[in-house]
């Protein structure tokens, strides 16, 4: 299946140049490892509102898929799952609870994580660890289930796929 994916990282020092970005390549990698598509990626610093703007510029039409990396801790700068609920139309819980279930394995910190996934009109977000390891894990844990989400959020409803309204007739 071809799916677009864009990649934001959320990192105040990432964005002053003064470390590395090594989460946000590290899923691009992963993402074309699946054999879909990085159809953009950015770097914002920990700022709901400039999370926000780019989250909302990628959800009108651009991308099938979000996924940001970083600001999901307890840190008094990490507002990624604040700024996105602020965009969702729906949440996802299901995803994120999974992640944090699957990681508790390895990490009991995961039972920290405030990520969060929903959708934006026909884009699936999903908020990913900051640190490349907890990044990629997370990711893998969920990758299965991305294709199924992307197929549902591009259908159009049908008479011929069953999706017809019948008005129950008393």
């Amino acid at each position: 299946m071809d799916i677009r994916c864009a990649i934001l990282t959320v990192s105040d020092r990432a964005s002053r140049g003064e470390n590395p970005d090594l989460s946000g390549p590290a899923l691009a990698k992963a993402v074309e490892g699946l054999g879909w598509k990085v159809a953009g990626s950015a770097i914002v610093p920990d700022e709901e509102a400039q999370i926000k703007a780019r989250l909302l510029d990628w959800t009108s039409g651009k991308v099938d898929l979000i996924l940001t990396t970083g600001g999901t801790g307890f840190s008094p700068r990490d507002v990624t799952p604040e700024a996105t609920l602020a965009v969702l139309d729906k949440e996802a819980p299901g995803l994120a609870e999974l992640m944090r279930r699957e990681s508790y394995a390895q990490t009991p910190h995961a039972a920290l994580s405030r990520a969060v996934a929903g959708v934006k009109g026909k884009t699936l977000i999903v908020n990913l660890p900051g640190s490349p390891q907890g990044a990629l894990k997370n990711f893998e844990i969920i990758t299965h289930l991305i294709p199924h989400v992307v197929e549902l959020l591009r259908e159009e409803p049908t008479a011929e796929k069953g999706h017809q309204f019948v008005a129950n007739r008393a």
